[in-house]
């Protein structure tokens, strides 16, 4: 039997005299979990992803225990559905507490059960379910065929469970620290199918022995009522580090950028060089080692050499048809020019809707870019399968350097979840690797030009045009160095890119598409920085 109370702050909105195990199983009580309190505690998250979007109401997909020697909670599947006629998955695991006092931020409802009131509350807030869930993954079994399914990789040793905490803020995920060595992400964004991120890792790890990303140590996977698997965590190695590449980054172009002045150096002197060129260390003038610095180059040559061995390893399988390389075809090229189509028309409606906004150079390439639109749209289009030689591959999907560490003068590849964009079907096309090459190469661009913009008043005397100069030199020579040691690395691996010409067009038609990508997200968000994407679709289209 039980009954509703009305709400106050601590006081029960629901009483049961069930078992903590058997709530789940009331129907009354689903409908008022459900209801406008689990909306107001859901659309507070950082990893909620439909802010933009209007919540109509929220259904229970799916539930399952999180369960060990007799200690439950319950893993919830929860579909919102949106007014725009949309839905989206997320995962939320529950528990019952009765400290009031306890994980303040995260009671998600007051209730009583068995005349003990207390609220419910997201679980990974205790630690008790924490060290719950290291210990099913710590003691799995070869062969988990439960709806609940957890796994260990040969790569996790004997272990025993002896801290966790969060590891930070993060957007879309939840991640724990364990024993200070290793991971665990909680996916809160689900899909009906594997988490490329999970798939990718498992791959790299067991399959391939990548050393170059957080080795993949165990999982936890659900089968639902129509038999998907679906990723609910994924436990990596931790890699102690010194930040991101991005960080690092914007470090040594500061530097590179202070040199200007420092070195008395005249920007109009600087030697150019061809894009997309490769180069050797060899092959860059001195007075551009003079500016930069070597150490600079090194890294850069390094990172190639990471991204190229990571494409090796994706594209070296001959057995998991989920890994095997495949050609360019008709169903690849009809797929692509339709996401590509779209999302052209949607940022060429953004340009419309936000020039107001723009100002300076960027007004002027957003106006070039409007009266181009119609050569853009052809390079879209102009994609014939038919003249391609090279081979397409599961890749990184959303490959920049905030997804890279640092570590000891190497890089470590991390989060391969792929576009947040695309569907989970289209995470996992087999794209042409040079598309990972060319979301790094718009990272750079990006660092580069987040130099100038966050210090060209502060700290660099020169005006903004001749900074704006010294950036395109100094991209062409780090891309330049860059497909140098990558390219030389792939072919040395009989990776096959295609020809030259051909990685040429490959890559320019990747930077574009990223580039027309980004530009939605900065109109949008930030219009001062649209000038970095529209730079780069001018790029493109006039070389």
């Amino acid at each position: 039997m039980s009954n509703q109370s009305p709400a106050t702050s601590n006081q029960p909105v629901f009483k049961s005299e069930k078992s903590w195990e058997t709530l789940l199983d009331n129907n009354d009580f689903v409908k008022i979990f459900l209801s406008d309190v689990l909306e107001d505690y859901i659309v507070k998250q950082r990893w909620y992803g439909g802010k933009s979007s209007h919540l109509k109401y929220i259904e229970l997909a799916e539930y399952f225990r999180i369960q060990q020697h007799g200690e439950v909670y319950f893993g919830l599947i929860l579909e919102v559905n949106f007014v725009e006629a949309f839905y989206q998955h997320y995962f939320l695991p529950i528990a019952f507490v009765t400290d009031e006092n306890f994980a303040q931020n995260d009671k998600i409802l007051p209730i009583s059960i068995n005349n003990q009131n207390g609220f419910i509350i997201d679980a990974v807030n205790l630690e008790a379910f924490r060290k719950l869930v290291f210990e099913r993954i710590a003691t799995a079994l070869p062969k988990d065929t439960t709806k609940v399914q957890y796994h260990k990789s040969h790569l996790l040793g004997k272990e025993t469970y002896k801290s966790s905490r969060f590891m930070g803020l993060e957007q879309s995920n939840t991640s724990i620290v364990y024993n200070e060595k290793y991971v665990l992400k909680f996916f809160r964004r689900i899909f009906a199918n594997k988490n490329p991120d999970y798939e990718m890792s498992r791959f790299l790890s067991e399959k391939k022995e990548f050393k170059n990303t957080p080795a993949y140590l165990g999982s936890i996977n659900l089968v639902d009522s129509e038999n998907t698997n679906i990723t609910i965590g994924l436990m990596q190695q931790m890699i102690p580090n010194e930040g991101d590449a991005w960080d690092y980054m914007l470090r040594e172009l500061h530097q590179v950028f202070s040199n200007l002045e420092y070195k008395n150096i005249n920007i109009a002197e600087l030697p150019g060089t061809e894009l997309y060129q490769r180069l050797s260390i060899s092959d860059i003038p001195p007075q551009i080692i003079d500016w930069v610095g070597l150490n600079l180059f090194l890294k850069i040559k390094t990172l190639a050499k990471r991204t190229a061995e990571m494409h090796i390893a994706l594209g070296s399988e001959f057995e998991e048809t989920a890994f095997t390389p495949t050609h360019y075809n008709g169903d690849y090229t009809v797929w692509l020019k339709n996401k590509m189509l779209y999302q052209f028309q949607n940022r060429l409606n953004i340009v419309e809707n936000n020039i107001y906004k723009l100002e300076g150079l960027a007004l002027d390439l957003a106006n070039a870019f409007l009266d181009k639109k119609n050569i853009i749209r052809k390079r879209f289009v102009d994609f014939d399968w038919t003249k391609l030689k090279g081979e397409r591959i599961r890749v990184h999907g959303d490959y920049h350097l905030g997804q890279v560490l640092v570590k000891d003068n190497d890089f470590f590849i991390l989060d391969f979840e792929g576009e947040p964009e695309s569907t989970i079907r289209d995470r996992k096309v087999k794209q042409p690797p040079l598309k990972d090459v060319a979301g790094l190469f718009r990272s750079f661009h990006y660092a580069i030009y987040a130099t100038v913009f966050n210090n060209s008043e502060k700290h660099y005397k020169a005006p903004q045009d001749d900074l704006f100069h010294a950036s395109e030199i100094l991209y062409r020579y780090i891309t330049g160095v860059f497909l140098g040691t990558y390219v030389t690395e792939t072919q040395n691996a009989n990776l096959n890119l295609g020809y030259n010409q051909e990685r040429i067009f490959i890559l320019k038609y990747c930077l574009l598409e990223k580039a027309v990508y980004e530009l939605g997200y900065e109109l949008n968000s930030r219009p001062k920085w649209a000038v970095i994407p529209l730079k780069g679709i001018s790029n493109i289209i006039n070389h």
